[in-house]
């Protein structure tokens, strides 16, 4: 086979040439040059896995490939919503999430020039525009162990990486999918390859109650500057009630918008449990749920 190095030296030494007399790059050179750079190009994005398919609600991040899919029924899940460790042997979470149901997730490669972390964000910025109740978010150490969450949690060791280079997101879908939870956990790995990976749990039996925790609602509200929550009670009070006075007392310089059909009740029940009504607005939408925005 013809050393291209070589052929471009026979091509190019000698005594100079002006630029009329310089020899033009011989066909063959010229064409090993053009199937050496397809040739790279196809190798940097590879078609996606066999049977494959993206989830319906989460957009794929530009240039990402599908390196490992799975559809399974009746399956099991245990999502942390707190920081995961193993004590004594014993897995143990902060807080969790439990539920079976059918469960689809998917794996992608991200590019190489672009970190896991813009693609957490992307994929955050696009569950919450989907009015998805966020039930817990992490970065770095504050999760815990990459290990036990590529293992443990989504079974896949490929998304094993160092702790302070992952982050994890748990949202409750929407109605008329309130009963189907989906988690996004991003790694870039010791060996700079970045993944982002994406679970939709569709649980056989009513969720029930789930109640994010007020840093997440906080760290979210200031993330994305508004919040959406789909699954508040029309009557203000009870555990959605508390959530969003202790939410709201950890950091009192925060002024917010409160929208919805019922945002006036809540509005009234905020600052009858100490909130202060010079913090809380009230806006003209009356769609379902409850709607933040944060007054900067």
């Amino acid at each position: 086979m013809l050393d291209i190095q070589t052929a471009a030296r026979q091509c190019f030494n000698g005594t100079p040439h002006t630029a009329a007399q310089r020899p033009r790059m011989p066909r063959l050179l010229h064409s090993l040059l053009l199937a050496g750079l397809l040739s790279a190009s196809a190798g940097s994005f590879a078609a996606d896995l066999a049977d494959s398919h993206d989830l319906d609600i989460l957009p794929r991040f530009p240039r990402s490939e599908i390196v490992d899919f799975n559809q399974a029924a009746n399956q099991e899940r245990i999502y942390p919503q707190g920081s995961i460790s193993r004590i004594s042997g014993r897995l143990r979470m902060e807080g969790e999430v439990r539920a079976i149901g059918d469960l689809t997730a998917v794996t992608y490669r991200l590019p190489d020039e672009d970190s896991s972390q813009s693609a957490f964000a992307a994929a955050r910025k696009d569950l919450l525009q989907a009015e998805a109740t966020p039930l817990f978010w992490c970065e770095s150490r504050d999760c815990g162990s990459s290990s036990l969450l590529a293992n443990a949690v989504f079974g896949n060791s490929k998304l094993y990486g160092p702790d302070d280079r992952q982050a994890y997101l748990l949202v409750r879908l929407a109605a008329p999918r309130e009963n189907s939870l989906l988690a996004v956990y991003t790694i870039t790995r010791g060996n700079r390859r970045a993944y982002l990976h994406a679970e939709q749990l569709d649980a056989g039996a009513p969720l029930g109650e789930l109640l994010p925790s007020p840093a997440t609602l906080m760290r979210l509200l200031k993330a994305n500057g508004e919040l959406t929550l789909s699954h508040v009670p029309e009557q203000p009070g009870g555990a959605w009630l508390d959530l969003l006075v202790r939410t709201l007392r950890l950091d009192t310089g925060v002024r917010v918008e409160l929208a919805g059909k019922h945002a006036g009740d809540w509005r009234s029940a905020l600052t009858a449990q100490g909130v202060r009504d010079a913090r809380l607005e009230q806006g003209k939408d009356s769609s379902d749920g409850l709607h933040l925005t944060w007054l900067r």
